[in-house]
């Protein structure tokens, strides 16, 4: 069953973007074409990312800004039945964060945020992040919370696709979400997106620049959250 296309939404932040889908592969956009350096779609005016507060697959609090402070972090809101663009942009994350040194990989940080909590148990959100890398975080929460994250984000909302049985029907649903991974540097701002499409090579190129870029805006790692809020 093909699910159906959802609605474009556009990014507020300086990029005309359609960013809001779960479709087949031939929806995604192809490559991202970057401003600058970036071959991701640098935000022209770096704005900063929500606080809040989920719960992780391990059924641990995890409070963003706190817990990444200082990293580099990859963000991207999604679910573990996504049919095409959520497994493809984990696997694609992963394996170009595979050809980093261990040194590189540890100021990095990906965040998995379930956008269909009702199925996306702690259980099956961590054996499904596993696929791609034990280190990645799962997060949940009410949908509602998750779309008012999305918000501050500057990303659309949430929702079950039109043409999709309603949840507990016992059928397969599709949710449609918004596609980017959301690159946060340590200091809690937006510097970029990437979306469904983007590819290994991408990745590889800009990571690089992603990590001189957090180096140059954060304090390292070890500092972070011993200062006085």
């Amino acid at each position: 069953m093909r699910p159906a296309r959802a609605a474009a939404g556009a990014v507020a932040c300086g990029i005309g973007l359609a960013v809001f889908a779960c479709a087949s592969p031939d929806t995604a956009i192809d490559r991202t074409e970057g401003t600058g350096e970036l071959r991701g779609l640098a935000v022209e005016q770096p704005f900063e990312a929500p606080e809040f507060t989920l719960t992780d697959s391990r059924g641990r609090r995890f409070d963003f800004r706190p817990e990444t402070a200082g990293s580099l972090t990859l963000l991207f809101f999604g679910y573990t039945h996504c049919p095409d663009i959520c497994p493809v942009q984990m696997a694609v994350l992963g394996a170009a964060l595979d050809d980093l040194s261990y040194a590189d990989r540890r100021e990095i940080e990906v965040v998995f945020v379930t956008t269909d909590p009702a199925r996306d148990t702690p259980d099956r959100l961590r054996s499904w992040l596993d696929l791609f890398d034990a280190s990645f975080v799962g997060l949940t929460g009410e949908g509602e919370t998750v779309n008012e994250i999305q918000a501050g984000f500057h990303l659309p909302p949430a929702q079950i696709e039109e043409t999709s049985p309603p949840p507990g029907a016992g059928e397969p649903y599709f949710v449609g979400h918004a596609t980017p991974v959301v690159a946060v540097t340590g200091d809690g701002l937006v510097r970029a997106l990437y979306p469904s499409g983007v590819r290994q090579t991408d990745w590889r190129h800009d990571l690089p620049l992603l990590l001189r870029l957090n180096r140059s805006v954060s304090q390292p790692a070890g500092e972070a959250g011993t200062g006085d809020d």
